[in-house]
């Protein structure tokens, strides 16, 4: 008899609460979709991550390895195949970026929309650069409720700093969708500015990410 899972079920949980709610066996669970015979697909879901010792394993395993368990088809095989090698694209994209210079923020967007777009609060990032404009890190600055984020342009001075950064790019996200910048967006950006200039840290864009959709203040000419 199949299990009875307790709780709301993995794609409910996302849509409710985030993605980052969600235990490896949900993700899991989610792309594999339904179970074997007898089997709740979350149930088959744990037992491919023991199986395997961890998500890493599981999806860079090959088709000889899911040949020998119960419940998993050439069908799944393909489905978890696809979904690793998407991972690793989406890793060389931010690898990339890592390594070469940023001449606009189109490039940028690739990155910002995968970490910023589907978050459920508003999430201030900001990328710090070098004086060739490449990544020196990244990082989650602040985060606020589902409409608003206090931004304190000091912080972000002290950790460009720290980080011997020349320039930056800011990031945050609408989780209404709206991409829009509000004036407190555009205040605070100047205020930013006005608090690098005098270090001489240049601000080359504040990306605004909403779903599908985003607004650069550098292509707007606000910057």
């Amino acid at each position: 008899m199949e299990k009875q899972w307790q709780g709301l079920p993995p794609r409910e949980k996302l849509i409710k609460h985030g993605v980052g709610t969600l235990s490896d066996t949900e993700l899991l669970a989610l792309f594999l979709r339904t179970g074997s015979r007898g089997v709740h697909v979350m149930a088959l879901a744990q037992q491919l991550i023991n199986h395997f010792g961890s998500l890493f394993r599981l999806l860079n395993a090959g088709k000889q390895d899911f040949k020998q368990l119960n419940g998993i088809g050439l069908a799944k095989y393909a489905q978890l195949n696809a979904v690793a090698e998407l991972a690793r694209r989406c890793f060389r994209c931010q690898e990339a970026l890592q390594h070469t210079g940023i001449t606009s923020s189109s490039q940028m967007l690739d990155f910002l929309h995968s970490s910023l777009a589907h978050r459920s609060r508003e999430i201030f990032q900001v990328i710090f650069l070098d004086n060739q404009h490449r990544i020196i890190s990244t990082s989650e600055v602040f985060s606020g409720t589902i409409n608003c984020v206090e931004v304190h342009p000091r912080e972000i001075v002290r950790k460009a700093i720290m980080r011997n950064a020349a320039a930056l790019v800011l990031a945050h996200n609408h989780p209404s969708g709206m991409a829009e910048p509000s004036h407190a967006d555009r205040d605070i950006t100047q205020q930013i500015v006005q608090a690098c200039e005098l270090l001489n840290i240049r601000v080359l864009d504040h990306i605004v990410i909403g779903r599908g959709n985003h607004v650069s203040f550098a292509e707007r000419g606000w910057l």
